[in-house]
């Protein structure tokens, strides 16, 4: 297991960020948000020089944390976070895609996280069968880019725990997709890390790590890693023990008064070392 962040969670200053993620022999980062811009919007010139930064801190890119299928399918009332991207019409969907592709071959980015559209209520298995040709629809792009897509569970999302995670990767059969678990987004539905994990093991291909605390009005507030209840210590223990290997990428969320938002990914990365050490003695 192998730590990485997404890069705007320590700062929006990719520099400023890339400083930070060295500190912790970080090899590759995540890329969502650069200079206020969406990664899926960015344009030439924030490209160059997002790759003359990696360059110059030896860094890569694990992934794009992109937008793509963040909209509308099932008629949801709510919306989710969007982090400075537009949300993007259906029809314009596989466009997006296709150019978040030409961003990650550009990046050397081996993977593009989607989405599974707003979530309007549960899974029935009508909208499982339109998430699956949405995605059977978006295979072929990844197929040609020879880049994986990473379909995320995101409680905003039709596709927001685990087992439903589990539930619509079981339909397919492709190495070109894989999952990208969050402990973090299934607590919010009330699923417990582990067990989420148990059902969604088999396709998981990317971790994101947040912690988060339930309020009394059922709110979920985001904390330090290891001191909310998402159980890390327990849950990085299941992962190693799955024979996982790839990245587990830091989704700071947590604010603390009075610090700025790179001492609390620090705070934060930190205290994910120590676990993984603990857990793996530091493989």
């Amino acid at each position: 297991m192998k730590l990485s962040v997404i890069t705007d969670e320590i700062a929006d200053d990719l520099q400023t960020a890339l400083q930070v993620a060295r500190e912790f022999a970080i090899d590759a980062v995540e890329l969502r948000t650069l200079w206020g811009v969406n990664i899926a919007q960015a344009d030439d010139e924030i490209m160059r020089r997002a790759k003359a930064l990696l360059r110059e801190y030896g860094l890569g890119a694990c992934s794009l944390a992109t937008p793509v299928f963040k909209t509308d399918l099932f008629g949801a009332t709510e919306r989710g976070p969007m982090h400075a991207a537009q949300e993007a019409d259906l029809a314009v969907q596989i466009p997006l895609l296709q150019r978040c592709l030409e961003i990650a071959a550009f990046f050397d980015a081996p993977l593009v996280r989607i989405f599974a559209f707003w979530r309007a209520g549960e899974l029935t298995p009508e909208r499982e069968t339109q998430i699956l040709r949405w995605l059977e629809r978006a295979l072929p792009h990844a197929e040609r880019a020879d880049i994986k897509l990473g379909l995320e569970n995101e409680h905003s999302c039709q596709v927001g725990t685990g087992a439903e995670l589990a539930q619509v990767l079981s339909k397919m059969n492709s190495p070109y997709l894989t999952g990208v678990w969050d402990p973090g987004n299934a607590f919010v539905l009330g699923e417990a890390a582990q067990a989420g994990y148990a059902a969604a093991q088999p396709y998981v291909g990317h971790i994101h790590i947040k912690d988060g605390m339930r309020q009394p009005d059922g709110s979920v507030r985001w904390v330090v890693v290891g001191q909310g209840e998402i159980g890390y210590a327990e849950h990085f223990q299941q992962i190693a023990r799955s024979g996982y290997q790839g990245y587990l990428s830091l989704e700071t969320h947590a604010r603390v008064e009075g610090l700025s938002q790179a001492e609390v990914s620090r705070q934060c990365l930190q205290a994910m070392r120590r676990l993984i050490q603990a857990t793996t003695g530091g493989n």
